[in-house]
C-alpha cells in the first residue's frame, strides 16, 4: 500500500521535523516526507532536509500579506503532492482559508499538555504554576491558536530546580518520541479497513430506515426490507480495493466519472453499469462528498414516501 504524502513546514532547528524524516525510513511506517517547506531561508532545518535527499521551498514572509504568502505555501504543498501537513516548529499563525484547505489533514505538536498554555512560554508557565508535570500534545490544526482536537499527549515531570530551558529539553525529547508516532497512527488509520468501514457505516445509517446486512461477502446497506443502496467492499475476489459502492445514473454517468479520476472511480466487477465504485483507500477521502453519494444513492431506491424525511423533492 503506498506511504502517506506528508510536508513538514518549519521556522529553525526542524528538530522534530527529523524525527519525523528518520522515523520515515523505517520500512513499516506508513508515511514519507514530500516536502520541507519554511517561511525562513536560513532555517537550519532545510540543509538537515536536503542532505537527506527531501524536496525543500523557502521564502521571507515579511512584507507579504498573511493570505496571501499562505496561497504560495499551498501552492508549494500541492505541486509536492503532499496528503498531509505537519507543523513543526512553524512559527506562522496561518490564515483561516489556510487552515480550512487543509481541514483534518495538518497536525501541529505544540510544548504543553493542552488544553493548559496555549501559545508562547509555556514551560515557564507550567513551572510558576507549581504544576507537577509539562509535556507535549499532538493536535489536529483548527483555525483557534493550539485549540484542534488533542491526538495524543506525553506528561514530563517537573524536577526541583528545572528552569523553563532544561524543562524545554526533555520534553524535546519527549516530542520527538511522539510526534512521529502520531502521525503514523493519524495517517494510517485512514487506510484502515475497520475506521474506513465505521465511517461508511455512520453515513449510511443516519440515513432513514436503513439497516445493514452482510451480501455477496460484504456489508451493504438498504431500506428495511427493501433494495440495497450501498456496498462495502475490502479486497472483494481480490482486487486489492477498500472501495464504496453506489448507484449512479447508468453507463454514461459511470464512463464520465471513470475518465475525470481513473484512481478513484472504477466499474465494480459483478455490479454493471449502475453502480460506480470510490476507492476509500488513498489517504485522502472526503467524507463529504461520500455522504452525499449515500444520500443520492439513497434516494435512487427509496419509496418516494421516504425521501421527504431527508428534505428532498428531486428525483435523482
Amino acid at each position: 500500500m503506498a506511504k502517506a504524502r506528508v510536508a513538514v513546514l518549519i521556522s529553525g532547528a526542524g528538530t522534530n521535523m527529523a524525527a519525523l524524516l528518520y522515523a520515515a525510513k523505517a520500512e513499516t511506517c506508513p508515511y514519507e516526507l514530500v516536502l520541507v517547506a519554511s517561511n525562513d531561508p536560513a532555517a537550519p532545518g532545510l540543509a538537515i532536509a536536503e542532505a537527506e535527499g527531501i524536496a525543500t521551498w523557502a521564502q521571507s514572509h515579511k512584507g507579504l500579506d498573511r493570505a496571501v504568502f499562505d496561497t504560495l505555501v499551498d501552492e508549494q504543498l500541492r505541486a509536492a503532492g503532499a496528503e498531509y501537513v505537519a507543523l513543526a516548529g512553524y512559527m506562522r499563525i496561518l490564515s483561516d482559508d489556510f487552515v480550512a484547505r487543509w481541514e483534518g489533514r495538518m497536525l501541529n505538536i505544540h510544548p504543553s499538555l493542552l488544553p493548559r498554555y496555549k501559545g508562547l512560554n509555556t514551560h515557564a508557565q507550567a513551572i510558576e504554576n507549581g504544576d507537577s508535570h509539562g509535556g507535549c500534545s499532538v493536535h489536529i490544526v483548527t483555525p483557534a491558536l493550539d485549540d484542534g482536537p488533542v491526538l495524543a499527549q506525553t506528561p514530563v515531570a517537573i524536577v526541583p530546580g528545572d528552569t523553563p530551558e532544561t524543562l524545554a529539553a526533555r520534553v524535546r525529547f519527549a516530542e520527538h518520541q511522539l510526534y512521529p508516532a502520531t502521525l503514523a497512527a493519524y495517517v494510517a488509520r485512514e487506510r484502515s479497513p475497520d475506521y474506513l468501514r465505521a465511517r461508511v457505516r455512520e453515513l449510511a445509517l443516519a440515513l432513514p430506515e436503513t439497516d445493514e446486512v452482510v451480501s455477496h461477502g460484504m456489508p451493504c446497506f438498504g431500506i428495511v426490507k427493501g433494495k440495497k443502496f450501498a456496498y462495502f467492499t475490502e479486497d472483494h475476489h481480490g482486487d486489492g480495493k477498500i472501495a464504496l459502492l453506489v448507484k449512479i445514473s447508468g453507463a454514461d454517468e459511470q464512463a464520465q466519472l471513470i475518465e475525470l479520476d481513473e484512481d478513484r472511480y472504477y466499474r465494480p466487477a459483478y455490479f454493471g453499469d449502475t453502480w460506480i465504485g470510490i476507492r476509500l483507500d488513498l489517504g485522502d477521502t472526503d467524507w463529504d462528498a461520500v455522504g452525499e453519494w449515500l444520500r443520492k444513492s439513497w434516494l435512487a431506491i427509496a419509496p418516494k414516501k421516504l425521501t421527504g424525511l431527508i428534505g428532498i423533492a428531486e428525483e435523482f
